[in-house]
């Protein structure tokens, strides 16, 4: 039982009251009139501020603010009431801010509500509901009045349970965020990543055919005319290329069709690059038949598809090597130009086309899992935010009977959940990128066997108990067959083929379990419960040889605890290649270890001819002397 479960049971096991805002806090809106903004004075917040009220970029005067009978303070509750209704943040600084009507602040008694679970109450599933039963939808645009929002009930639970709940959410939240930061990074890692292989496939060291573009594309200006909000048909901008070379779905202009526009229609797999401006050299790979035409700040490269393909040669305007002539060709006057002069003139790399097809299969599955918010980390940040929601409106519902819905049974789904989710990932990224950088403890929990007493081994005869003093050696203790068959079954204990590891002393020696009954010294010797369907245990013991670890260091002996083994990174290729390095290492292996095989034979053999012509050499037919007599 956690300890927010001990405490509902303790303090509320009739129940939590469920009580209206108005009786817990004193609600306020902003000024109604739009302020005289000015360069510099206090700060002035809105709507768009909810997120960071200190952001904002608008101030008023000290006098103005002085009117002001409402000023936020440490502790207040800041919510939406235009537009998102229910967003909220809490004043976390005594600096002086100004807010407008569009913005509602709840000052908390704090005696009976903490502010940080008052905010948490109002945006959980319950508080959503309660805004929504009065909010004006009709309302351009949606609002609630200052006095409904007192009408709106949330869950009012003893102090004691709102620090625990506020606690849990806090450190929810801060992992979460911890996390998301981890996926961003991740992204962007391999963002980079998709950049470095595609520079490298783009980057040929065998004689490969260099063309100019001139030798293989014709190339035609766009069509003038003025964007309009409505129309018939896209009208497609240098503005409307993304800086990945893809068509940005927002701030879409259009024309109507004519017999003259016609001409500059584009279709799926058609290429424009953008000639002038500060975005110049950006190509558009068009992806789809949707009617558009292109613009006359625009260049239509039409290829040779004979010679090479237009999927290849967009991968090879985002390459550095293209970047690098744009950077050297462009016209640096007053307004950047791109022309045809200048964009004939690009040498491209032109190898045979089922080469080109295979270097676009690899790109193209890199911009898949960097791009699609379906698959890959941009799902995986989404998820989490998903998740933290999942489990704030479980730990602010409560019970008739006082219990918090979440239950264990629900806990330990949802981590399995996540479990399931991290596995399928971490496959989708072998697949995509042919390995993944990946920590241990993502593979599987780190284990070790129940602790063995020294009163419960002798050194005669039972199961042998291996210590950190024995590990990979003859064993000097033994247990019970008893004991190491309750022990065995009731508590973690390797399946065979589990590499062990020893965790003490000589840290990072590897002995891979054999099925044979045995027992291991408890935190000395630890293993992982690995999937094997994403890393093959004869893979992992060639991985622990890297030693990847970093072991804590300043006690008596080094030590590797768990957490040192969880964030240990390795690279993980798929199940196929990982087969295929054990096979080689194997082999290596076994030439430089087996005494009656490869090195070591060759070198025994050595010595003994050594030792052979070293006696031949030295024996002689013994010559007699006369004298000697």
């Amino acid at each position: 039982m956690s300890k927010l479960d001990e405490l509902i049971r303790e303090l509320c096991p009739d129940g939590v009251e469920y009580v209206k805002l108005n009786s817990v806090c004193d609600i306020y809106d902003g000024t109604h009139s739009t302020p005289n903004y000015t360069e510099s004075g206090v700060k002035f917040a809105s709507v768009e501020n909810i997120g960071n009220l200190y952001a904002t970029r608008k101030y008023i005067s000290e006098k103005d603010f002085e009117k002001y009978k409402i000023k936020p303070r440490i502790g207040d509750v800041m919510m939406t009431r235009i537009g998102s209704v229910g967003v909220c943040t809490v004043v976390d600084r005594n600096e002086a801010l100004a807010f407008y009507v569009s913005l509602a602040l709840l000052r908390p008694q704090l005696d009976k509500v903490q502010s940080r679970f008052l905010k948490y109450a109002i945006e959980s599933i319950h508080g959503r509901k309660e805004l929504r039963k009065r909010t004006l939808i009709n309302a351009v645009p949606i609002k609630i009045n200052k006095d409904d929002i007192g009408k709106v009930t949330i869950p009012l639970p003893p102090i004691e349970i709102q620090s625990e709940i506020v606690h849990t959410l806090d450190n929810y939240t801060e992992n979460v965020v911890k996390l998301q930061n981890q996926l961003t990074a991740e992204l962007t890692a391999r963002k980079a990543q998709y950049s470095y292989y595609r520079d490298k496939l783009l980057t040929f060291e065998s004689r490969i055919q260099l063309l100019p573009l001139k030798d293989i594309a014709k190339f035609s200006y766009g069509y003038t005319d003025k964007a309009q909000e409505h129309g018939d048909t896209r009208f497609l901008r240098i503005t409307d290329i993304a800086e990945d070379g893809t068509m940005k779905p927002e701030g879409a202009k259009y024309i109507l069709l004519n017999n003259e526009s016609k001409k500059y229609l584009v279709k799926k797999g058609d290429l424009l690059l953008a000639r002038t401006g500060a975005t110049y050299g950006k190509t558009l790979y068009v992806p789809d038949n949707s009617p558009a035409v292109y613009a006359s700040f625009l260049i239509k490269i039409e290829l040779d598809n004979s010679k090479i393909s237009n999927r290849y040669y967009w991968h090879f305007s985002k390459s550095s090597q293209y970047w690098r002539q744009a950077e050297k060709l462009v016209s640096k006057g007053g307004q950047q130009q791109f022309n045809t002069n200048a964009v004939e003139r690009v040498v491209v790399p032109v190898p045979p086309l089922d080469v080109q097809n295979r270097i676009v299969n690899v790109l193209d599955n890199f911009e898949r899992i960097c791009s699609d918010l379906n698959i890959g980390l941009p799902a995986e940040i989404e998820a989490r935010q998903k998740q933290y929601e999942y489990y704030r409106d479980k730990l602010l519902t409560f019970t008739e009977t006082g219990n918090t819905i979440l239950s264990r049974a629900e806990q330990s789904r949802a981590e399995q959940s996540r479990a399931e989710q991290s596995r399928a990932l971490i496959k989708l990224l072998q697949y995509v990128f042919g390995y993944v950088r990946i920590s241990l403890g993502d593979i599987g929990s780190i284990c070790m066997c129940k602790r063995i007493l020294k009163s419960q081994t002798n050194t005669v005869s039972g199961v042998p108990f291996y210590k950190i003093g024995t590990f990979g050696k003859e064993a000097d203790a033994y247990i019970s067959q008893e004991t190491f068959d309750e022990y065995r079954s009731k508590y973690n204990f390797p399946k065979k083929g589990d590499v062990l590891i020893s965790a003490a002393g000589t840290i990072g020696r590897t002995v891979v379990y054999d099925g044979k009954p045995a027992y291991f010294q408890d935190s000395n010797i630890v293993w992982i419960d690995n999937d094997e369907s994403i890393v093959l245990n004869s893979y992992l013991r060639y991985c622990y040889e890297l030693k990847p670890w970093k072991a804590s260091e300043g006690g008596t002996i080094p030590r590797l605890y768990n957490d040192n083994i969880a964030k240990a990174v390795i690279a993980v290729p798929s199940i196929e290649e990982q087969k295929r390095v054990v096979s080689i290492l194997d082999r290596f292996d076994a030439i430089c270890n087996d005494l009656t095989n490869g090195l070591p034979a060759e070198i025994e053999a050595r010595q003994k001819q050594y030792e052979y012509y070293r006696d031949k050499l030295l024996s002689f037919k013994e010559h007699k002397n006369e004298l000697s007599d």
